[in-house]
């Protein structure tokens, strides 16, 4: 079976789909003009914005829930695994996928935004609404809300729960049975709380676990900080096949470095859409501005982070896959959270494995709750014209969550690996061509908020104005806010 799995995987993550997510990066930078480097300023100013409401929540809150699901395993042990076979020179295409991945960020969650739906009282959008209501095509639609449910709520929740059973058991010995039956106790109680317990949850998690994360690593590079050129030089000299040993490794570097970036910040699966809809804003772009800013944060701070521990330290192996070993540091030590663990333990002795232990349940447990609200956007979507609201069919998505996050915490983590990496692959594949079909429209909305910034307004969205159709929920917004004012006027 694993081989099945290990033979789907590379079919998924073929060396086409590699090169053509970079290109597709790539033709969005150019498309937007660079919006990821012209408009940093307004990222950072409207990621902290507070503004929420009974329907939907903040764009700090958005973020934060963004983060908490790209925040995770792959930060640490993806970055790992990303050294490991395809060496340091992996660490030079993550930056460029993040760099790239930002403008893809921008446009899927603009779009996610344009045409996102009031159901229930709560603000929902994704790939599943924007194509539905941008293209027209409801099984397609249906198709990526089923891939989502089944990706986000039972494959990937596989790779957190086993991340974090794998760790409490190496720092404390702690059953990965015990630890299984905790995270399903826990994470049942957020569940019942909805979209604004989720949220509150990552708005306070989020912020202390990176803000943990980054101290220690500083202490580290510290400690470190004699070599840390010399790790620069051989990330860049490795990524252009330029240095003496690893010089061949290329075509591994550029796929390895593209899967574990990918999989890390997630930019152009459409994963990463659904916060960014149920967000308060006044103008989908200002929510595509703030979720680009979270590519940057993932991959150029925290990923670089991990990769400059392991490389400084010396805590890494690298090993192609079917090759020999060129580099044997840690001979024995399979690729994964042990790196970092070695690494913190290189300096602060004792402290790596419960450090990561600790920090692990966090960064993994937040990636689980933001898994599980991906999944109930996509089957509120499915549901959204049923009388019942598909009560049944959501107790039963609980149920098969908790029982994946159990089941994570006692296979292996190569089987959990592989089986995340299809689902995570295979909902880029039907996203990316919605993204391309809704360019222009993505773009007109871009255009629109530079001409009202250029005017000196803070951006309000009419798509009638700007000949965007189905954008039901703006369209009625901005028709009571018409009202509104009229009447104000009046009373004047």
């Amino acid at each position: 079976m694993q081989e099945f799995f290990s033979w789907l995987s590379g079919l998924v993550w073929n060396q086409y789909f590699v090169y053509c997510f970079l290109g597709i990066g790539l033709f969005f930078t150019i498309a937007t003009k660079f919006v990821q480097v012209t408009h940093i300023k307004d990222m950072v100013k409207l990621t902290f914005q507070r503004k929420s409401s009974k329907s939907g929540v903040s764009s700090f809150q958005a973020i934060s829930l963004s983060l908490g699901s790209r925040v995770g395993t792959g930060n640490i042990a993806g970055v790992a695994t990303a050294i490991t076979f395809g060496g340091p020179g992996a660490v030079f295409w993550m930056w460029v996928m993040a760099f790239l991945g930002a403008a893809t960020s921008f446009i899927e969650t603009t779009l996610a935004q344009m045409y996102k739906s009031k159901q229930n009282g709560e603000y929902r959008g994704g790939p599943s609404y924007y194509i539905e209501k941008g293209l027209g095509l409801k099984k397609f639609a249906i198709a990526y809300a089923i891939l989502t449910i089944v990706a986000n709520g039972f494959l990937l929740m596989n790779i957190q729960s086993n991340t974090i059973a794998a760790s409490m058991n190496e720092a404390f010995g702690i059953n990965p049975i015990f630890t299984g039956l905790f995270l399903v106790l826990i994470l049942f109680m957020i569940l019942i709380g909805g979209i604004k317990r989720i949220a509150k949850t990552a708005e306070f998690a989020v912020p202390i676990m990176a803000i943990g994360y980054i101290v220690v690593s500083i202490i580290v590079l510290v400690a470190n900080i004699s070599v840390i050129p010399d790790v620069f030089r051989l990330i860049v000299s490795s990524a252009l096949g330029v240095e003496a040993t690893l010089g061949g490794m290329l075509g591994s570097a550029i796929a390895w470095g593209v899967q574990r970036g990918f999989f890390s910040n997630a930019a152009g699966s459409g994963g990463e859409t659904f916060e960014g809809a149920a967000a308060e804003v006044s103008h989908p772009a200002k929510q595509g501005l703030v979720q680009s800013l979270g590519v940057f944060i993932d991959t150029w701070v925290l990923c670089s982070l991990t990769a400059f521990m392991i490389l400084a330290t010396g805590m890494f192996n690298v090993h192609p896959s079917g090759e020999e070993t060129l580099v044997s540091n840690i001979p024995g030590v399979e690729a994964g959270v042990v790196n970092i663990q070695l690494a913190v333990d290189s300096v602060l002795p004792g402290f790596g494995y419960t450090f990561l232990a600790i920090a692990l349940l966090f960064f993994c447990f937040t990636t689980m709750i933001s898994y599980y609200y991906k999944s109930e956007t996509s089957l509120a979507f499915i549901n959204r014209n049923r009388k019942s609201n598909g009560v049944w069919s959501g107790h039963l998505l609980k149920f098969g969550v908790l029982f994946f996050v159990f089941t994570g915490t006692i296979i292996s983590a190569s089987a959990a690996w592989t089986i995340g990496d299809i689902g995570l692959g295979s909902m880029a594949y039907l996203n990316i061509v919605a993204l391309l079909l809704l360019t222009k429209p993505a773009l007109k909305v871009l255009n629109d908020y530079k001409e009202q910034k250029r005017a000196g307004k803070d951006p309000v969205f009419d798509p009638v104005k700007l000949g965007i159709k189905n954008a039901d929920f703006w369209e009625n917004e901005y028709k009571i806010e018409n009202v509104d004012e009229k009447d104000n006027s009046k009373a004047l």
